[in-house]
């Protein structure tokens, strides 16, 4: 889902939806740029992700992903 699709959703404005995802970024909570295909994610957010859930169990994992917004193959990957 887009920014602003997800703005439209929610009723709240696309600029403070970039807002909070930047305070996000700041605090290093994984939230891929423009795309949930992890092919463009950063570098930093692969890794990062990738520490996060290494010792994670597979419910975890699990609810992780769905907090994150991603798919357990896109962090295997």
């Amino acid at each position: 889902m887009t920014v602003a699709e997800l703005a439209r959703q929610e009723g709240i404005s696309s600029a403070t939806l970039y807002n909070w995802r930047k305070a996000a970024r700041k605090r290093d909570v994984v939230l891929p740029s423009n795309s949930a295909s992890s092919d463009k994610w950063t570098s930093e957010d692969k890794f990062r992700m990738v520490l996060e859930t290494a010792p994670m169990s597979e419910a975890e994992l699990s609810e992780y992903c769905r907090k994150h917004g991603v798919y357990p193959e896109q962090i295997e990957a």
